[in-house]
């Protein structure tokens, strides 16, 4: 007898055989369907629909507005932080304007004062002790105020022998002269006064003027 024939099979040996033929036959049952998938991803990938395609054309003009909107308001922004600034420097120009000409009008009401300190000063002449003392006291006064000034920078001009400025001085006298040249300030009758380049009151002047010509004597004829 061959082996074959001989070959008793053990019990275990028939149902794993039983088991893989089960395997192959349900192994050629699953039908797998490569192009069918393939299929399915090509639709995928295809051009979108009309309605995405409408959907994508609505999101790109919103886009494009929101784009506009923000332009013009950042145009707006611009223009009001412009407008801003300009108002913030012109407040301040004519803040500084308005304290300026309360300053130039409190001054120019202290001139007088002034004045009358020098006109005393020139005119009163003392005699005695006691009335050196009071002018000495009033003098000492006058020197105070006019430091007060210079401090907040006042100073008085020196119109005499300067050629006459009108934006500076006020002619009231005009003398004939050839001590002078025509136009210069012989004399100044009123001191002016400057707070920087600003005017506080204009300087009375006497003004130079060319001397008259002499008048000659008509020669008498022989008879």
């Amino acid at each position: 007898m061959t082996d074959e024939t001989n070959r008793v099979e053990a019990p275990g040996e028939a149902a794993a055989g039983e088991s893989v033929e089960e395997l192959r036959e349900e192994d050629a049952a699953v039908d797998i369907d490569f192009d069918a998938d393939f299929a399915d991803d090509a639709e995928n990938t295809a051009e979108p629909s009309a309605d995405v395609t409408a959907q994508l054309a609505d999101y790109e003009r919103q886009i494009a507005g929101l784009k506009s909107q923000l332009e013009e308001r950042s145009g707006q922004y611009m223009r009001i932080a412009a407008d801003f600034d300009n108002f913030r420097k012109r407040t301040s120009k004519e803040k500084e304007n308005l304290e300026v000409q309360i300053k130039c009008a409190t001054i120019s009401e202290m001139l007088a004062v002034v004045d009358n300190f020098e006109r005393a000063r020139s005119q009163i002449k003392p005699q005695t002790d006691q009335e050196m003392t009071i002018h000495k006291s009033y003098q000492s006064v006058y020197k105070q105020l006019v430091d007060c000034l210079k401090r907040v920078g006042v100073s008085a001009m020196r119109a005499e022998g300067q050629e006459f400025d009108p934006m500076l001085h006020e002619a009231v006298m005009r003398e004939p002269t050839d001590q002078h040249p025509e136009g210069t300030v012989m004399e100044e009758l009123v001191r002016g006064y400057v707070l920087g380049e600003r005017v506080l009151r204009h300087a009375m002047v006497k003004v130079a003027a060319a001397p008259e010509p002499e008048e000659t004597a008509p020669v008498e004829e022989d008879a």
